[in-house]
Formats: structure tokens, C-alpha cells, sequence
């Protein structure tokens, strides 16, 4: 099978595409056919050599997220079949192979069955992006631990970055529990695509005053904030609903005003969805199957997140595309519907 690897960190010009034995599947394990592989920032973070320590040195298969079919599956595992249809996660975390092959074998848990009518496309969003949204907008203490329609009736999320694929996962998996929901975004380009994922309010950062735009659409302030850039911060502690939650999932060093968030009982709460605990990780991926195979979930410049494919021998090119902040869903495609 094809394979595409980095024998070493460094800038996408190491990955090579290489030929490898077909994995067997043992007790308790899937093989699928991966169809698409998709590129999230944390992909290109790990080749790069400055991604989430998980203990495995290269030679690797890049790319945690994708969506194929079941080919083959282990002694025990029961509730499969191969042909079944299904997205993976965190397929590269901890484990020397990723999806950026034609093949890769991963426990039961980490394989989840979707819908014949499910577009690839969108199996392939469903893992970091999706997974990190649902965790954001869970984590209040007052709040539901998993999402349903619902579940967020009567609260305000106020998303950060509404046209990247975590703000975009943010925004249909709120709508869809029932928040309304307010963006933020650069261009008038992402205000169409955060309108086109369902957001209620866009605002346009670099054209309005964000603080007075969100008291208009919003007096009592968001329950909850989905943030991406810390320094946002400050603004994010002016317009939160006392006791409100501010969900961070971007890295780096910041200092916090500390006082405006005492004044308010806000809490500061940090997302990385590998490390979330098997309970938080469970919900999230119950609930992001749900939303998915009832068409709550999309994807495409109709849903606000436009899908931009590459050839698995372009791997390379895949992975610069996210490097330059390209707008949209990166995805590889790997072997043929």
C-alpha cells in the first residue's frame, strides 16, 4: 500500500511517499480503507517537530483525522462489517500511523460508524475540529456534558474565527443544541461562509467595534466563548455574561487581566482534545456522530467550510496549504469512494 512518511521533522519537503506491507487488524481492531485524510494545524505542528509530545519518534504517517470504509476487522469486533462507512480520530496520536495511507488499522473505539448518505467530506471534519468544538462548549459547570438538540437552549456562544474549522464545528454543533450564536472574522468572505455554517450574528472585526456589536446583539453577554487567539482576551472578559466560560484551544504565553475576570467569576478553560478525559471523549464523539448522520453537520463552501483536495503524492502541497492558513478543509485524497 501507499504511505505517505516523514523519516524525520522538518518542513513538508520531508515527506516522502513510500510502499508498506497491508497492516493486519488483531483482537479488538479495525482495518479501513481510508478514503480521505484531512490536515489539521496539530498535523503539520507534529511533522514539524513541535507538536503534542506523545512519545513517538519518525518514521511516521502524518495526520490524525479521516473517513473510508471498513476493510477488514479483528477477532471480538462484532458490531462492524466491512463496506460500513465510518470516520476515525486521533489516529496518529501516540501510534506511528496516521492516515495518510491507504490503509490503517485502529482499536474499535477510534473507528465510528456513519451513515451511507454521509458524505467523506464530512467524516473527515469530524475528528479534531469537531471534537474540539463540542468539548468548548461543554465544559461550563452549569452546562450539558454532551450535546443534544436542546441542550444549549436559552445561551449565547460567541465564537472566535468563525470561518476556520474549529470556529465552523463551533457554530453548526451550537446551532444545533440550540444557542444562538455570535462570530467574529477578518474579511466579508468568512462573514459569508460563518453566515453559511448558521451563525445568527457576524461580526467583522477589522470594521466594527466588536465589544459594542456583541452588547447590541447580546446585553447580558455569551455564556460561553469559543476563543482562538488569546489576545483577544481583554475583549473576551468585557462582553462575557458573569460567570460565563472562556474556552481557549490555541497555545502560547499571555498574561491575564485577572481582576476583570474575578469581578465577573469567569473562568478561563483550556481545550486539547487529545488529552481530554475517556468520559469527555466519548461525549464528544457521541454527539458529533449524532449531529453528523442526522445532517446537522456539513461541509462545503455551502456549510461554510469549503473542502480543497490534494492527491496523496501532493501530500506535501496539503500540508503547506495549512501552514498558509488556507480558508477551508484540507483533505487528501488517498484511494478511490
Amino acid at each position: 500500500m501507499r504511505a505517505a512518511v516523514f523519516p524525520e521533522t522538518g518542513p513538508a519537503s520531508v515527506l516522502r511517499l513510500v510502499d508498506r506491507g497491508l497492516p493486519l487488524a488483531a483482537a479488538g481492531e479495525v482495518r479501513v480503507r481510508i478514503v480521505l485524510s484531512a490536515v489539521n494545524p496539530t498535523d503539520t505542528g507534529t511533522r514539524a517537530g513541535r507538536g503534542v509530545p506523545d512519545g513517538v519518534a519518525p518514521p511516521r504517517v502524518p495526520n490524525q483525522d479521516g473517513a473510508g470504509v471498513v476493510d477488514a476487522l479483528g477477532e471480538g469486533v462484532s458490531d462492524l462489517e466491512p463496506g460500513d462507512r465510518v470516520w476515525v480520530w486521533d489516529a496518529g496520536f501516540g501510534r506511528a500511523n496516521g492516515t495518510a495511507q491507504e490503509y490503517v488499522v485502529l482499536p474499535r473505539h477510534q473507528v465510528v460508524r456513519m451513515n451511507d448518505d454521509i458524505p467523506f467530506e464530512v467524516g473527515a471534519d469530524l475528528g479534531i475540529p469537531a471534537l474540539t468544538a463540542h468539548r468548548c462548549l461543554t465544559l461550563a459547570t452549569d452546562g450539558p456534558a454532551r450535546l443534544v438538540p436542546g441542550a444549549l437552549d436559552g445561551r449565547t456562544v460567541l465564537v472566535a474565527g468563525g470561518a476556520g474549522a474549529v470556529g465552523n464545528a463551533a457554530i453548526q454543533l451550537a446551532k444545533w443544541a440550540g444557542a444562538t450564536v455570535l462570530t467574529t472574522v477578518s474579511t466579508k468572505e468568512k462573514a459569508a461562509l460563518a453566515l453559511a455554517a448558521g451563525a445568527d450574528a457576524v461580526i467583522d472585526y477589522r470594521e466594527e467595534d466588536v465589544a459594542a456589536r456583541v452588547r447590541e446583539l447580546s446585553p447580558g453577554g455569551p455564556n460561553v466563548i469559543v476563543e482562538v487567539n488569546t489576545a483577544n482576551l481583554d475583549l473576551d472578559l468585557d462582553v462575557i455574561a458573569p460567570g460565563g466560560n472562556i474556552a481557549i484551544y490555541v497555545g502560547g504565553k499571555f498574561s491575564v487581566p485577572s481582576f476583570k475576570a474575578m469581578l465577573k467569576n469567569v473562568s478561563l478553560d483550556f481545550v486539547l482534545t487529545y488529552t481530554t478525559t475517556p468520559e469527555q471523549k466519548a461525549n464528544a464523539v457521541a454527539a458529533v456522530a449524532e449531529a453528523a448522520n442526522t445532517g446537522a453537520f456539513r461541509v462545503g463552501e455551502e456549510a461554510g467550510l469549503p473542502i480543497i483536495r490534494f492527491p496523496l503524492d501532493r501530500v506535501a502541497e496539503a500540508h503547506e496549504a495549512v501552514e498558509n492558513h488556507a480558508v477551508g478543509k484540507v483533505v487528501i485524497e488517498v484511494t478511490a469512494p
